[in-house]
């Protein structure tokens, strides 16, 4: 099972209270967030900030009892009560049962962070104390909070003051990794070391023009239809106080019935990535190749070289490192040349000094 496979059914040991979802104008994270909805147990009270509820709740095969929350229409100018969005989210918290488990949703955090006024220390607070009180209930409980791009928020976020386990997961459009396997010759991992790929991607997926760029630009090669790299930050999987921080990359794709993770090799958008990985092994010249004389060695003819004395100037000397010997180790022994001036008298002789 993969890690995004395990966090999906809530069987991480130890569980993930917190998730956090972070979409780009490229590539959107709206179906890994509805595959979290649709799998979460208990009650699911719903805050959307951006879009529309009939995205995220589907009235067939509905499991699990949904609270929603429709704070769309809040308009921080023409609105009576500033906090009223906060209070409505309160008042859905405060009549659940603790003893059942609970699964916060908000979509999205820019757009909350905008009915505060920009407050980024007031949607903070706000999201801590949902985090407490997510962890108060019993069960596997999570907080998911939804993003588009990066804000001052998602960095606070992620921090270990906030939560000390976390599962970040970032989006991006296949086009990347077919981007840096084909200008950088870094196809994804195991093809490449993960230390040296991490230190490429990372960069680049920071920037997000970049993406955008590859997406939407002149030049670009549109999106991966019903797939997705998904970009994994997972914390707080360590025993004891250890906070081991693992970091991978996974596909999705859905298509044929199958939504949900996979590996990237089974990603269609991808197939050119791992063929010109073995083209280009295939593809290695030879140097050896096509050349007008014969560079190799028979049998016959390396046991004849073997055989052939070397004109060593001391051969016959004694072994410099067989101890016992006269001739201490470290010796130089130097013959002189033919043009050599080589006299044991004192150059100095005439002088009078």
């Amino acid at each position: 099972m993969s890690v995004l496979s395990s966090i999906l059914a809530n069987s991480t040991r130890p569980p993930q209270p917190f998730i956090l979802l972070q979409s780009s104008a490229a590539q959107s994270s709206l179906p890994v967030l509805n595959s979290f909805i649709s799998k979460a147990k208990g009650t699911v009270v719903l805050a959307c900030f951006l879009y529309s509820p009939k995205i995220f709740i589907k009235q067939e095969g509905v499991q699990q009892q949904i609270d929603l929350v429709d704070c769309r229409e809040y308009v921080l100018e023409y609105h009576d009560e500033a906090d009223d969005w906060k209070d409505n989210v309160f008042k859905s918290l405060q009549k659940l049962d603790s003893s059942s488990p609970l699964t916060v949703v908000i979509d999205s955090i820019e757009t909350l962070l905008s009915n505060a006024s920009n407050s980024v220390c007031s949607v903070y607070a706000f999201l801590s104390e949902i985090l407490g009180t997510v962890q108060s209930h019993k069960g596997h409980s999570r907080l998911i909070i939804h993003g588009v791009g990066s804000s001052p928020l998602t960095s606070l976020l992620s921090q270990p003051s906030f939560s000390s386990t976390m599962v970040h997961i970032i989006s991006h459009p296949p086009v990347l990794l077919t981007h840096l396997s084909r200008s950088y010759s870094l196809p994804p991992p195991p093809l490449t070391p993960p230390e040296r790929f991490w230190s490429v991607f990372s960069p680049i997926a920071d920037r997000e023009h970049e993406g955008e760029s590859l997406v939407f630009g002149s030049d670009g090669e549109g999106d991966g239809g019903d797939e997705i790299i998904l970009e994994l930050v997972v914390r707080g999987t360590g025993e004891g106080r250890r906070r081991a921080v693992e970091r991978d990359l996974e596909g999705w794709k859905a298509e044929s019935g199958l939504i949900g993770p996979c590996e990237l090799k089974f990603l269609q958008s991808l197939g050119n990535v791992w063929t010109r990985k073995g083209t280009l092994d295939e593809a290695t010249p030879d140097p050896t190749k096509n050349v007008s004389f014969n560079l190799k060695l028979t049998p016959e003819q390396q046991q004849s070289r073997a055989q052939v004395p070397l004109p060593y100037v001391h051969d016959g000397a004694p072994n410099l490192n067989t101890v016992g010997i006269g001739i201490p180790e470290g010796s130089i022994l130097y013959d002189p040349d033919s043009a050599d001036d080589v006299d044991d008298d004192d150059p100095d002789e005439d002088l009078d000094i």
